[in-house]
């Protein structure tokens, strides 16, 4: 399956995406709940700072932090696609398309509010 450089591509930009949906993305935030509880605070300058406490101990702990770290989640997301496009290549190829397109449209948005800022 990832035998050629435009899959393997594809599993990066469908790992960036899915990633930062689990990590950062609103609408996910009730992935995270359960593991951290997410503060934000204006500072001096009136600005919204964004801080995590971690929630309970052990196995939630863990997965509290991982859910922290985007590095992290994005070696176990890459690894879950991997092996789903690897196993079920039926089910697969249609997810890494959709998130490796929405990747690309990610990093586009951010190139041209850079620009038009």
């Amino acid at each position: 399956m990832l035998e050629n450089w435009f899959w393997f591509l594809l599993l990066g930009l469908a790992s960036f995406r899915l990633t930062r949906l689990i990590v950062l993305d609103k609408i996910a935030g009730f992935i995270r709940k359960p593991f951290m509880e997410e503060i934000e605070e204006k500072n001096d300058k009136g600005e919204i700072e964004e801080y995590i406490i971690i929630k309970g101990k052990g196995l939630r702990r863990w997965i509290g932090e991982l859910l922290s770290c985007y590095w992290c989640t994005g070696v176990w997301v890459t690894t879950g696609l991997f092996f789903l496009v690897t196993f079920n290549p039926l089910l697969g190829k249609p997810v890494l398309i959709i998130f490796g397109a929405a990747g690309v449209a990610g990093i586009l948005e951010g190139i041209l509010a850079k620009i038009i800022d």
